[in-house]
């Protein structure tokens, strides 16, 4: 089970393992610094000392502004799963607090982990009971996956920015584009990077 951080020391974890998964080692004080914009040493210092207290990161007797190193492997491939998205017609994204094992190469602070409920993606290959990996951000490119909120409902499509507004594409005939009017509440809450799924 992952050790249970304050979001801002999560935070400061996170930027020290995609940071050495980025560059094959592990940052400086200052790299961090300017990444998750803290104002003084001191302050990442006292971060470091609170992780290294709960034995989630360890600080090298040489060179010791360089040479940390990630002890708690065992949850280094982890992202949050926040709960059930559909595919299919709306439905709530409700969150919780379990972590799902990914591939390494999606360990970012801004990634998190949704389970697929229903099949209005099939022929993008995401079918009921998949887990998506996805990128928290506000915006999409055309006609990439996206998780999308509809009057505060969770649906994952195609996104479409059309002349008349914005359009949720399925990609299954059996479902309808959902088509989204001024009058709705509407926010993209990620962008799909891959696709997971357990056999049993």
């Amino acid at each position: 089970m992952a050790k249970q951080l304050t979001p801002k020391k999560q935070r400061f974890l996170d930027f020290i393992r995609s940071f050495s998964g980025d560059h094959d080692r592990a940052p400086t004080f200052h790299e961090i610094m300017e990444g998750l914009k803290i104002k003084s040493l001191g302050t990442v210092n006292w971060y470091v000392k609170e992780l290294e207290k709960i034995g989630v990161l360890e600080r090298g007797k040489y060179n010791a502004k360089r040479a940390l190193s990630l002890l708690d492997q065992s949850t280094g491939n982890e992202l949050p799963l926040l709960g059930l998205i559909a595919a299919g017609y709306p439905l709530e994204a409700v969150e919780n607090r379990e972590t799902i094992e990914v591939p390494i190469s999606y360990i970012h602070p801004d990634n998190y982990v949704l389970k697929v409920k229903g099949d209005s993606m099939i022929d993008d290959h995401i079918e009921d009971g998949d887990y998506v990996i996805v990128r928290q951000k506000a915006e999409a490119s055309q006609g990439q996956t996206v998780v999308a909120f509809v009057n505060n409902e969770a649906t994952l499509k195609r996104y479409y920015l059309k002349p008349n507004g914005v359009e949720l594409h399925p990609r299954n005939p059996d479902y309808d584009v959902i088509r989204v009017s001024a009058e709705d509440e509407f926010r993209i809450g990620g962008v799909v990077l891959a696709i997971l799924r357990q056999y049993e």
